[in-house]
């Protein structure tokens, strides 16, 4: 099955289990009894990536910051910022099917994992660098100063690339459902009644495109 495959320049797609062994530049994989732990350079990648399972082995990437990451003053959002600006960002997306049955409705909503992809945009790519300026500015203006969450979704790139690169693979024979196809900016402010928060109102969502 074909990996590493590539959006442009912009997004590199690779199938995990090639990731574990053939690490990119900069990363290494050690071997555990249990699964793997990977570590990075963290002068020059960002990973959002939560422990994981798969083929019955545990993925741990160290000093990784999570899909969600929480920021409670000004500094951790200028370092976060500064990070996501300047570095490569490495995400974990999963391909899924929909699980269909004739005899339980709730089973047909349900998801069956197909195939996980470490994905890696590079930050600090102008078009991409601008793109995530522009989102993180717009969020940060339309929120007044209280806590906000903002998703940066890369759901329709995703299916771009499908489209591109898995047309001959089985897993193209059903449209695939993407999940876990962004990461989540969660920012705390320190305001004593932070009703627009609490109720809701301060979830922002922007689209990252590659072309």
């Amino acid at each position: 099955m074909p990996v590493n495959k590539q959006s442009g320049s912009r997004m590199r797609v690779t199938e995990v289990e090639e990731f574990v062994r053939n690490p990119p530049p900069g990363f290494s994989v050690e071997t555990l009894g249990s699964g793997y732990r990977v570590r990075c350079n963290e002068e020059k990648s960002l990973v959002l990536i939560d422990d994981f399972q798969s083929c019955g082995k545990k993925f741990v990437f160290h000093n990784s910051l999570g899909r969600k990451v929480k920021m409670h003053n000004l500094w951790e959002y200028s370092s976060t910022r500064k990070s996501l600006l300047s570095k490569e960002i490495y995400l974990l997306i999963s391909a899924c099917e929909e699980q269909s049955s004739v005899s339980n409705k709730k089973a047909a909503r349900e998801l069956g994992l197909v195939k996980q992809y470490v994905v890696c945009i590079d930050g600090n790519e102008p078009f991409t660098k601008w793109q995530l300026e522009r989102g993180m500015d717009g969020t940060i203006s339309s929120v007044a100063g209280e806590s906000y969450r903002v998703d940066i979704d890369l759901t329709e790139e995703m299916e771009s690339w499908a489209a591109k690169n898995l047309i001959s693979e089985d897993l193209m024979k059903v449209k695939p459902v993407w999940r876990d196809a962004s990461f989540t900016l969660k920012y705390y402010s320190d305001a004593l009644f932070d009703f627009p928060h609490w109720l809701g109102f301060s979830k922002r969502t922007f689209k990252l495109r590659m072309t």
